[in-house]
């Protein structure tokens, strides 16, 4: 299905980018660890287009003609773009799931801001659960209660990866708290950005934002039975390894601005040998009602979509809007530019 030197890359890729999810995969079946590899280093490579680019917007349009090329069959001649569209077309991938990721990372070239905890659980819906979602297309998985609480992991991780982040996304002009939480504590976003602080107030959003994930990690596992049992351990081992990041957060004092919270290679190895644990255990125990929750209204299309495979034309429309708003201020800034040379 995919290429083995292509294969190779993207393995490489995920181990040098991502630490936590390297770890996870390690312990996953190769029939889903291996398209889960090719999957990550493609989106991993789409969203450092996007954030450390000097033009995000081009960054963006870039990845949706790439988006395109892979679902027509035609990738680019790329690992990571080989491998997806290896993906797409052995796991009939629902285009509105990358296409999802596409619209959070051109909210990000827009430098949105999020009016309230709900407009950032939109952007974590698009960001991870979409994601999240792809995951569960890869393991075969298309129930639509297994898919929800998926998506839980999906929001709670980004909750977790914004909560951990505040200051080195101040210090680089951008803000994911919800902007009436910083209207409530009376700061300032323009000054917040110029010298972000561990105030108490500063804290006490991290403190909250981390409840909302912790709220999401416990709903998501109950969805984790529901996936195929050689999977279970790695998004056990996913869902520990990320919410130990949340638990070093809440030992440093909700401090995110002057320290940067990360997990030891032991800790690692810890939650790794947990995830195990928490299979083998969770097997002989009843199933939970929590996998009947109602998806967050925020992820519904991504159910939707993964589930039914039916896609929602009006999302669609919606994505390509941002799109096009983003090409055309694009095109004026250029315009711009030649205007000055």
């Amino acid at each position: 299905m995919i290429d083995p030197a292509d294969l190779d890359h993207c393995r490489e890729t995920i181990r040098t980018g991502s630490l936590s999810f390297h770890a996870a995969s390690k312990i996953l079946p190769a029939s889903v660890r291996d398209p889960a590899l090719a999957l990550y280093a493609f989106c991993r490579l789409a969203d450092d287009e996007v954030d450390e680019g000097t033009c995000k917007t081009s960054a963006v349009l870039r990845l949706q003609d790439r988006l395109d090329l892979a679902y027509a069959g035609r990738p680019r001649n790329a690992p990571e773009d080989r491998a997806f569209a290896a993906i797409v077309a052995e796991f009939e991938m629902p285009r509105a799931l990358p296409e999802a990721l596409l619209e959070g990372l051109a909210w990000d070239a827009d430098e949105r801001r999020y009016k309230d905890l709900s407009g950032v659980r939109d952007y974590s819906a698009r960001v991870a659960s979409a994601v999240g979602a792809m995951m569960c297309v890869l393991m075969r998985v298309r129930n639509p209660d297994a898919l929800a609480r998926a998506c839980d992991l999906g929001v709670a991780m980004q909750l977790t990866n914004i909560a951990r982040d505040v200051g080195e996304d101040a210090r680089m002009g951008r803000i994911y708290l919800p902007m009436d939480w910083l209207a409530e504590a009376g700061i300032d976003p323009f000054n917040f950005t110029r010298d972000p602080l561990p105030t108490d107030a500063v804290r006490m959003m991290v403190k909250r934002l981390l409840a909302e994930a912790q709220r999401l990690y416990l709903r998501s596992e109950a969805g984790i039975n529901a996936l195929p049992f050689k999977a279970r351990t790695g998004i056990w081992a996913a869902r520990l390894i990320y919410a130990g990041i949340g638990t070093q957060i809440r030992h440093q004092g909700y401090d995110t601005i002057s320290m940067r919270a990360h997990t030891s290679k032991v800790q690692k190895l810890g939650r790794l040998l947990q995830a195990g644990t928490q299979t083998s255990v969770s097997t002989f125990m009843p199933k939970s009602a929590v996998i009947y929750a109602k998806p967050l209204n925020e992820v519904q299309f991504l159910v939707d979509a993964a589930s039914h495979r039916v896609p929602d034309q009006r999302r669609s429309l919606a994505v390509l809007d941002i799109l096009a708003d983003l090409k055309a201020r694009d095109q004026e800034a250029s315009g711009t530019n030649r205007q000055k040379a």
